[in-house]
Order: structure tokens, then sequence, then C-alpha cells
């Protein structure tokens, strides 16, 4: 990599999905970072409900599931495991990962591994943590109040201001991120946007769903959010291929883009709608079935890391219902199953 000034997007495209960049490497994600796909088992357990009522709600025995930014595969791994137990265990599946690195070695053969979304497919599209993934302009404000594109150094991450933003990506600062004076930052969120919307017009119906940690219009950050992961911890950005490339996404103005149907909420709420709660079980099982007291124990724990406050529980979900424009389902031009449980 050149060690000259580039903007944030450019130079964070190359560090992560360049080659021999981030997202390419062996570990993947999980060598860094926890998700709640690596915190428990209960979430996957969780979108495996959510398929099967989105196969319910499509009135077929035979469905889509699209992971995007699937990592290694474990979320589809973990949704076919759990789907017998979750009323799923007669549905058809077609599953398929969508990823920029090579298929793990033992991955699940049902599982379809893409670098591309599907297009056409009926049922859920599901995103967990990968907006955030969208590389950005980054934007900050400079003495005399112009916005201007923030330039950085791949090799040690130093910056410096460049021109002032323009075009599309000033309207879109103008609509989503009021400014907040000399030295606020922004990141510019428009790519997420147009990325959100191309996912979604995947779907011929179903349901979209992007969860990420977020915020709105009404409290953007007047730092911004960009900051850089490696084996675990926070660390300084630099798109130097080293570390992984993160900020916040604004879930509402990727909702506008994804056209009618949007609903944003955190995900406390949507996994406890989702039956994931993270109640202690009673104190008199531990007496009449001492094994299913720790079992049930356990799982409260679990379930109370994925919908902590101030933690995962606080990330946002966006749902986006696509319905079929007849209102009926549409017939499956495919003969064959890539995928079942």
């Amino acid at each position: 990599m050149k060690d000259e000034w580039r903007g944030w997007q450019e130079a964070a495209e190359t560090a992560l999905y360049g080659d021999g960049g981030f997202y390419r490497s062996p570990e993947g994600p999980a060598g860094h970072f926890r998700t709640s796909v690596h915190a428990s088992g209960l979430f996957a357990s969780a979108v495996a409900r959510l398929l099967v009522r989105t196969a319910d709600e499509l009135g077929t025995g035979s469905v889509d599931l699209v992971d995007l930014g699937a990592g290694r595969g474990e979320l589809l791994t973990g949704v076919l495991a759990a789907l017998p137990a979750q009323g799923g265990g007669g549905l058809a599946v077609r599953a398929y990962a969508v990823e920029l690195a090579a298929r793990p070695d033992g991955l699940d053969p049902r599982v379809e591994w893409r670098a591309e979304p599907p297009r056409g497919v009926r049922g859920l599209l599901f995103a967990n943590e990968w907006l955030d993934n969208v590389v950005t302009p980054v934007a900050e404000t400079d003495e005399d109040g112009v916005r201007r594109y923030v330039l950085v150094r791949p090799s040690d991450g130093t910056e410096r201001l460049g021109d002032p933003v323009s075009g599309a990506d000033a309207r879109w600062l103008e609509d989503w991120w009021p400014p907040a004076g000399p030295g606020s930052r922004a990141e510019i969120g428009r790519p997420r946007d147009e990325t959100w919307a191309r996912a979604v017009a995947t779907l011929s119906a179903g349901l979209a769903v992007a969860v990420d940690y977020s915020h709105v219009r009404e409290a953007r950050p007047h730092l911004g959010t960009l900051t850089g992961f490696r084996a675990g911890r926070e660390v300084r950005p630099v798109p130097d291929g080293s570390c992984d490339l993160t900020s916040h996404v604004a879930l509402d103005a990727c909702a506008a883009a994804g056209g009618r149907g949007a609903e944003i909420r955190t995900q406390r709420e949507a996994l406890r709608e989702l039956g994931v709660s993270g109640e202690r079980p009673p104190l008199s099982l531990a007496s009449s079935d001492p094994a299913a007291y720790v079992r049930a124990l356990a799982a409260a724990g679990e379930a109370a890391e994925l919908t902590a406050r101030g933690g995962l529980g606080d990330f946002g979900w966006l749902t986006q219902r696509v319905p079929h424009p007849s209102g009926a389902l549409p017939p499956d031009p495919r003969s064959s199953i890539a995928g079942g449980a």
C-alpha cells in the first residue's frame, strides 16, 4: 500500500477488503471481536424463530435465509441446528452465506457460499454487524464552519483536512447529521444507505433485518464514532490492514433509503419479543430439578448479556418488510433445494 494521503473511505476499503486486508485473514471476525452470534446460541435460536415466523407469513414451507457478512458461517450453522426446536423441523431452507473471504473448511454443506447476495429470494435476509463495516467518508468542520473531508495516511493513521464536502455527501450531511461547530466530525452514511437499499431490493418477498450499534439524527455524536478493534480490544483506527475499522450506523437514514415498511427498535426489545429473556428461573426448580435449574440459570445469564443496557441490548434492529407486489406468494422458479433443516 502506497503511503499517500487518502480519504477515509478509500483507505478503509483497501485496509479491510483489499489483498491481504483485515477481512481476508483466516481467523475472521471472531478472532478479533465478539458479536451476539458468538456470545450465545440463543441469538441463533431467535433468528431461527424469526425465520419460521417469516415462512408462516409468506405461507410457504420452503424459504430462503441470507446471512450478509457471514464471517465463517457461525450464524447460519446455529440457525440450521436450532430450527427443529423452534418449530421449523419440516421447513426447507435455502441457506446463503454472503462473505468476501473464502469458504471455511467443514462448513455445513447445505450452506451456499457467495460473494454477492442472491436476487429474487423469498424469506429472511439478516445482516448482523454488517453495515458498520461498509466504509464511509469522514468529515470534520474547520474553524470557519466548513465541513471538509478528512484525509488519512495509511501507515500511521495521521489525519489532515482535505476539500470541502460536496455533492451527494453534502446533501446527506444536511439531511441526516446536523453540524455541531468547529472540530465536530461525522461519518457520511450515504454508502451504507445505498448498500442497504440494494440488499433489500434482492428480496422478492419477506423480511430484511440489519443489526448494529447505531444512532439517530437527534443524538448524533459530535466527534463521530470511528474506531479500530484488534484481538478483542479497541485500538486507534489505522488503515494499514492490522485492525478492524468501524463506526456506528445511522440506521434511521438506512431505513429511509430502504423504502416503506421499516421499523427500528433495540435488540433488547426485538429479542424479548422473540422469546429471549434474562429472567432467572424460579428457585423452586433448584429443588425439584437441579440440573434443569443450572441449565436455565446459564441460559438466563446468556440472555442477560444479549439484552443488557449499555451493551448488546442497545444495538439497533432495523426491520424492513418486503411484500410481494401482487400481494400473493410468487411461484418459485427453482426446483432444487440448496439447503434444508
